[in-house]
């Protein structure tokens, strides 16, 4: 117990998340409010945010939306009106909306191990899983680090399969001088209060994709076919249905999933720091996995393009014991922290997905169900002082 010595729960105060809007995002959401007769519903607001946002990402359009999940749901909702039913390749350790939104959306849901280096899903198994009713790959970057492999992305354009990517937690992390984001036939970002940018809560769907671009736009506010910016699009619905007032004429059933106006104001306010922000989170990441025991924990990542908004804290073995004194250590100490990594951990674990994995199949993943019981994720933000990460690996390797 020497490692808990002297510790209380105030020694570290360190959360999750801190700092992440700030008195400079607020002061945005000030003017906007402070304005003759602001409107607070999407509009001028949201369209400069898209506009700014895909022009930092390096791609043609980007679409706002309420969260990172209805980004998911929408992603897959255009899969759903533009192929035939089928199946879609989901990670085992992400969010429930990866997946829940493939469900929603009438496909099968076909699970692969990762690879322990970038959390992410695992080349040879993704490919492996490849069959004539593959609609698409749905990969997830895991806590900062790029899933993509040139071999991944030759094969799924050899065998025609898109790739959507889901960047919720890894937006600024690139791949051979890309970012992430851009190598999809989609992409989509979450900005909830404890990623890299915050809106409070909100998301956005990428693509470079015209005829995607439109639909998404309309798919987000009830399939209303107003929303598209193509007269051609418009034009079409009008003439096919006369009978109907062409502001109301809904093109797919779909759903309202708007962003606001003060959360895009955030939003641009705080574009202007991200990338400085990435740099510091990045360093951070460099000083937390440098300076731990290799021997007690896993520290060979793939960190070349990475960009991580938390610590991954993973056992180099499974060790029940030391993972019970890393947790009570943690706590302790005043730091919070998730087991299990994003989503809490596998998610073939979960209830919502046994209609398509029985109870045998769960010990098929062996590397996901590794981090599942024995890896943690712990807050790195870019104000964290170099000095508390360093006492914190001290904390870590002090450990038996």
């Amino acid at each position: 117990m020497a490692a808990l010595a002297g510790l209380s729960a105030s020694t570290f105060q360190w959360p999750l998340m801190a700092n992440n809007i700030e008195r400079v995002d607020l002061d945005a959401v000030i003017r906007l409010l402070n304005e003759p007769d602001p409107i607070l519903t999407q509009s001028a607001q949201v369209r400069q945010f898209e506009e700014e946002f895909a022009d930092w990402l390096g791609t043609r359009y980007a679409v706002y939306v309420n969260s990172g999940s209805s980004a998911n749901l929408l992603s897959m909702s255009v899969l759903q009106h533009t192929t035939e039913p089928g199946e879609v390749i989901v990670p085992t350790l992400g969010w429930v909306s990866d997946i829940a939104s493939v469900m929603h959306c009438g496909f099968s849901p076909v699970f692969v191990d990762i690879d322990p280096r970038t959390l992410g899903m695992d080349t040879e198994q993704v490919l492996a899983k490849i069959t004539s009713r593959t609609r698409a790959v749905f990969l997830t970057h895991v806590l900062g680090y790029n899933a993509l492999t040139p071999k991944l992305l030759g094969e799924l354009d050899r065998k025609g399969v898109a790739l959507i990517e889901d960047v919720c937690e890894s937006y600024g992390a690139t791949f051979e001088g890309r970012r992430l984001g851009t190598y999809g036939l989609m992409a989509n970002f979450s900005f909830y209060y404890a990623h890299h940018l915050s809106t409070i809560e909100g998301g956005m769907v990428t693509t470079d994709d015209p005829d995607i671009y439109q639909m998404v736009r309309m798919l987000r506010s009830h399939g209303m076919v107003r929303e598209a910016t193509s007269s051609a699009i418009r034009d079409h619905y009008h003439e096919r249905y006369p009978d109907l007032n062409p502001d109301f004429i809904f093109a797919y059933p779909a759903y309202n999933v708007r962003g606001t106006e003060i959360g895009a104001a955030i939003g641009r306010s705080q574009l202007q720091r991200l990338d400085a922000n990435n740099a510091l989170r990045t360093r951070n990441l460099g000083l937390f996995l440098d300076h731990l025991d290799p021997a007690k924990y896993f520290t060979d990542f793939e960190r070349d393009g990475s960009c991580n908004y938390a610590f991954t804290l993973v056992l180099a073995k499974p060790d029940r014991r030391l993972c019970q004194r890393v947790m009570a250590a943690l706590q302790s100490a005043g730091v919070e922290f998730r087991r299990g990594m994003s989503g809490g951990g596998n998610q073939v674990r979960q209830p919502y997905v046994r209609q398509f994995v029985s109870a045998d199949q769960i010990l098929q993943y062996p590397h996901v169900d590794h981090v599942h019981h024995f890896g943690f994720y712990i807050g790195n933000y870019p104000h964290l002082d170099p000095q508390r990460i360093l006492d914190l690996c001290s904390l870590l390797n002090g450990l038996d």
